[in-house]
Formats: C-alpha cells, sequence, structure tokens
C-alpha cells in the first residue's frame, strides 16, 4: 500500500496519549475504515471495539495481546492482528508509522 486513491478522510486528528500517538482515519475505496498514524517511543495500551489488523509500515514495536504472557516484535512490512472486544499493550521502539484497517 504505496499509495491511496479515493478515499474518504476525516480531517480531524486522532490524538492519544498527550499526543505521543496520532492518526487520521478514512474509508477506502472499497468502503473500509482504516487509520494511518504515527506513534512517539514510549508504552501504550489500546482497547478495540472491532477487530484490528494493524500494519507496521516504518520502525518497530513490541506487542503483548490481552490474556498473553509474550511480546512479539513487528517492523516494516509485518502486521498483527488483534480480536475485538479486547486490548494490546505497545511498547514503541523507533517513531513508529502505521496502518489500522478495522475488521467487520
Amino acid at each position: 500500500m504505496g499509495t491511496l486513491k479515493n478515499v474518504e478522510l476525516t480531517k480531524k486528528a486522532n490524538i492519544y496519549f498527550d499526543g505521543n500517538v496520532t492518526s487520521r482515519s478514512f474509508i477506502d475505496e472499497n468502503g473500509e475504515s482504516k487509520s494511518l498514524g504515527i506513534m512517539m517511543i514510549g508504552e501504550y495500551n489500546f482497547g478495540t471495539a472491532q477487530a484490528e489488523l494493524m500494519e507496521i509500515l516504518a520502525g518497530e514495536v513490541e506487542v503483548k495481546l490481552a490474556g498473553s504472557d509474550t511480546w512479539n516484535t513487528y517492523t516494516a512490512d509485518t502486521s498483527f492482528d488483534v480480536p475485538a472486544n479486547s486490548s494490546f499493550d505497545i511498547k514503541v521502539k523507533t517513531i513508529t508509522d502505521y496502518c489500522c484497517s478495522y475488521i467487520k
């Protein structure tokens, strides 16, 4: 996904953790909800309503899904799935560019 065409973009940014995580929401040409964002170095916890596919476009993170004791490392061109109505802990090791797809 180098470029996106024919998207419906929400101009207002999503800002979390005192500005250390930001994103912009959009709907792609297939009607799928997604967001593109940046995470600064730090540790965060996110809750999910819908299932999510998190694609790491650049950077390095360690992720622990709810109910797991295992931390997994993800770098550029890797991804992980998060179940609906769940959460995950994330340790951002380097500034990270990501795309989150919300799964119906």
